[in-house]
């Protein structure tokens, strides 16, 4: 339970009010704040894919050596920018992604993090510092 409390501390803090299982949803300024500054552990086929959002707008992302064998791209790492819009948060990489701009809503439960991409696709992640 303390391992539990210290990770979310360390994460995002929840607002006095929320509780632990009520899912919220990231918007606006509350969105950019979860995020900037922080990096987002993807979970990609059963790997974490770390994405670093810089406070300046700008994102880095590197993959292990065995998840990048197994990804198709361009390369194991890669840099982009960021930018929330809509209440969503928009990234674009240089390379990855055929280098196209996406947008996802992100609902946080706790220390999770559900992730819908504006083409459908979805997933989960966890934040860290």
């Amino acid at each position: 339970m303390k391992i539990g409390a210290f990770v979310l501390a360390a994460g995002l803090a929840l607002p006095a009010t929320a509780s632990l299982a009520d899912p919220i949803t990231l918007a606006g300024d509350e969105l950019r704040k979860a995020i900037s500054g922080k990096t987002v552990y993807l979970n990609v086929s059963g790997f974490e894919l770390p994405i670093r959002y810089a406070a300046n707008g700008h994102m880095s992302g590197k993959m292990s050596t065995i998840a990048a064998s197994f990804s198709r791209g361009d390369g194991a790492s890669d840099t982009g920018k960021w930018w929330v819009a809509n209440d969503q948060l928009c990234q674009q990489w240089s390379s990855w992604m055929d280098a196209k701009a996406y947008c996802y809503k992100l609902t946080r439960n706790g220390s999770s993090v559900q992730w819908t991409r504006n083409d459908g696709h979805s997933g989960t992640a966890r934040i860290g510092g």
